[in-house]
């Protein structure tokens, strides 16, 4: 297998479990066969949360990430960033340290668009604490898309090692969904992730299906018509240009093991619809992976969890997958010549 350059990881919110998850997972490196990574953030917040859990591992500082790999086999590799010097709580979010969480992603995405770094990792953001310091964007991925270039559509992806999840819309009222559902919304989003599955995952035919937003995908129009009027025709534009899609599915019957068996991933109407079925799946195993960047760009599937922070428990599963699928994608980009 290629070589990769090293994987770029965020900090995240230093008050939550993020420290601690970059500690857990260097821990677990030979055991899960990660490929090296380096943490971006200034040295005294990891060497803080080492003191706060008793996770006693090595850290090194780098002048250059293109020491990571060396490093990476005795010490977790620590790239400084500019530090604001702003006291950090365990299970406390704070705006102080808002400049350090950007920067982190900042440079993270400036490495990997070089070259430098194969992709980037993101630990979990306390959005709260980035508004109150003045944070324009609704998110990650917002931020992440306005980092790549204008133009740039990004789409999230929900994966584990069963079931591949991409929801239409997002972080919106379920009344708004039938509003925001747009014949072109579904086309543009099938092409984004179809391209993404061919050259990330190295699926040169995917295969893609579409839950229905109404209870029966709409029963031939008796229980709503969206399926009608927005999904039927999108999905016949789609397959007009070549696309491998069948739907709109009912969705109470598309996520058991057979029916997972008939495509590569599936597009949902609606948040919960998509993140129910992966998350009941392999809760501790989900990865958030951005699609439509020009960059690698993967995430664990779950927040900053406060509550929990400092005290030495947090489980590092889902940062793990992260970095393996990070690490992943970055093979096949090479293999693909993408």
């Amino acid at each position: 297998m290629s070589k990769i350059a090293p994987i770029a990881l965020t900090i995240g919110e230093p008050g939550g479990i993020g420290p601690e998850l970059a500690l857990r997972a260097w821990q677990r490196r030979t055991d899960n066969a990660l490929s090296p990574f380096c943490v971006l953030t200034p040295i005294r917040i990891l060497k803080q949360a080492i003191d706060q859990t008793g996770i006693d591992i090595p850290l090194v500082r780098l002048s250059d990430i293109s020491e990571t790999a060396t490093a990476f086999t005795s010490a977790l590799p620590v790239l400084d960033i500019e530090d604001t010097n702003a006291s950090i709580i365990p299970g406390t979010a704070s705006p102080a340290t808002a400049n350090i969480v950007i920067d982190s992603i900042t440079r993270a995405v400036e490495l990997t668009r070089s070259g430098a770094a194969s992709a980037v990792v993101t630990s979990p953001i306390q959005k709260s604490a980035l508004y109150a310091a003045g944070f324009k964007h609704p998110g990650h991925t917002e931020f992440l898309a306005e980092l790549a270039g204008a133009g740039t559509i990004p789409v999230m992806m929900l994966a584990n090692a069963k079931l591949r999840v991409v929801p239409l819309t997002i972080h919106i009222a379920l009344a708004e969904v039938p509003k925001q559902l747009t014949s072109a919304l579904i086309g543009t989003l099938c092409h984004i992730t179809a391209k993404a599955l061919q050259r990330d995952f190295g699926i040169m035919h995917p295969r893609l299906a579409i839950a229905g937003l109404n209870p029966h995908a709409g029963e031939d129009g008796t229980m709503g018509i969206e399926e009608q009027t927005i999904m039927i025709p999108a999905i016949k534009k789609l397959r007009d240009d070549g696309l491998d899609v069948i739907g709109p599915l009912p969705a109470d019957t598309m996520f058991h093991e057979e029916a997972r068996a008939q495509y590569d991933v599936a597009l949902c109407p609606y948040h919960d619809q998509a993140l129910i079925p992966v998350k009941t799946l392999d809760f501790h195993g989900g990865v958030n992976v951005t699609l439509g960047l020009p960059f690698i760009r993967t995430s664990p599937d779950h927040g900053t969890a406060l509550n929990i922070a400092g005290k030495g428990i947090a489980r590092p599963d889902s940062l793990i997958a992260a970095l393996k699928m990070a690490s992943d994608m970055a093979h096949k980009r090479i293999s693909t010549g993408a």
